[in-house]
């Protein structure tokens, strides 16, 4: 088997760790190195039965929508975005929350990058995609889709795809998601192709067979996952091959609850993206961010600790640590959206937040970057680069029992862009 080795320098918890990490599929390090040893792959048995979560609580000013609430289930995923109600009330006529121009400043990204193609997979149908796309891209001074055909594969800027060839269900919830996904991918690398893949249902199995669909697009380099299921063996088991393609790296939300751990944000061959509260001036300069009060995250109690985790055993241990890298989440400081189609009792212009918002944000990031060969090379970079100006490191904030600190958390991972050079 063909294994990168890569000689990095890991920050743990402030002071300097050498370790040699090899980056293969998965595992990785021995006790003859001095490493403790991964778990063994997760055994796919039979499936965790649902658990009872109890409805997460963010404040008054906050919306949960029915399709980000927890289902307890490893069978059937939710959403991970957030409604905060901004000044605008039901429907706003203008951007009420973070415009493109201020996230691209705070965290030192060119206005005008990006190359290849972006798939974003979601559930169901999004009735107004192309019409919400273009709105949102005219306010920002972005390219937009000439076609009025949202599925003609001659679109060189948006087009939709039905993952099983057949149009799902509309649903206004997971019309909201891709309406974040689509448009954040856009502002950040505006000159890839933004590619909306939409699932028959958010079954697991069907949002991996969209998975499959996604990753064989033609100029896909990033694949963004804005949704999550309750974790167990069976998932990791069965579908973290689905997360694998030459070229192509995969980037998940952490989840919107505190200590929620979630496939496919867990996954070995997934970048996990976690969320903060943003403090930027209105021209895109960054003052202060720390660690978001609802980001999902922490240890795996199934997948196996990755090669690229092997210099932080003492955080992680044997299971797979989640997030690896974070942006921008906090409804509170979330970002603007367009979305025409009602739902939660708002349309128009809206303030999202939640690790849906983070996880685009990335997937576009690491598009104008340039992209890696795969998610684990790429989270091996992440990693390398523990402790050096690359990244903004949150040192402060918690989520439930986990508290962010110098380096390497397991509530904001290796910390915000700062610039491209940490990718």
């Amino acid at each position: 088997m063909n294994i990168e080795v890569f000689n990095v320098k890991l920050r743990v918890l402030g002071f300097a760790v050498g370790a040699v990490v090899l980056v293969g599929c998965g595992g990785g390090g021995d006790s003859s190195n001095g490493i403790l040893p991964p778990a063994p792959d997760p055994v796919c048995t039979t499936a965790v039965p649902a658990q009872k979560v109890a409805t997460p609580k963010y404040g008054p000013n906050v919306i949960v929508p029915q399709s980000s609430l927890p289902t307890g289930s490893s069978l059937i995923a939710h959403t991970n975005h957030l409604i905060y109600r901004s000044s605008g009330g039901s429907r706003a006529n203008s951007p009420q929350g973070l415009v493109p121009s201020q996230v691209l400043g705070a965290y030192g990204i060119p206005s005008n990058g990006g190359s290849g193609a972006i798939a974003i997979i979601v559930a169901y149908n999004y009735v107004t995609a192309l019409n919400d796309f273009n709105n949102f891209s005219a306010q920002f001074g972005l390219p937009t889709e000439p076609s009025a055909d949202p599925l003609s594969a001659a679109n060189q800027v948006f087009q939709v795809i039905y993952a099983t060839g057949t149009k799902p269900t509309d649903d206004a919830g997971w019309g909201q998601e891709a309406a974040i996904d689509t448009q954040w991918a856009h502002a950040m690398a505006p000159n890839a192709k933004i590619y909306l893949v939409e699932a028959a249902s958010p079954y697991t199995k069907d949002l991996m067979d969209a998975a499959q669909v996604a990753r064989a697009l033609p100029g896909v380099r990033q694949v963004s996952m804005s949704f999550g299921a309750a974790e167990d063996a069976c998932q990791f088991a069965n579908y973290d091959g689905d997360l694998v393609k030459a070229g192509v790296t995969f980037f998940a939300s952490a989840g919107d609850t505190a200590g929620e751990k979630d496939f496919p944000g867990l996954s070995r061959n997934v970048v996990c993206v976690g969320g903060t509260t943003l403090d930027v001036t209105s021209g895109g300069v960054w003052i202060n961010e720390t660690a978001w009060n609802g980001t999902g995250g922490g240890k795996s109690g199934f997948e196996p600790r990755p090669t690229f985790q092997d210099g932080l055993t003492d955080i992680v241990g044997r299971y797979r640590g989640g997030p690896d890298i974070s942006a921008v989440a906090d409804p509170a400081t979330g970002v603007s959206v367009y979305d025409s189609t009602p739902a939660q009792g708002v349309s128009g212009w809206i303030v999202f937040g939640g690790t849906s918002v983070s996880t685009p944000i990335i997937a576009g990031i690491a598009n104008v970057a340039g992209g890696r060969s795969s998610s684990q090379a790429q989270n091996a970079v992440f990693y390398a680069g523990i402790g050096s100006g690359n990244f903004n490191d949150i040192t402060t904030g918690a989520s439930g029992s986990l508290s962010a600190g110098p380096g390497y958390d397991l509530v904001t991972g290796v910390g915000t862009p700062n610039g491209l050079g940490g990718f």
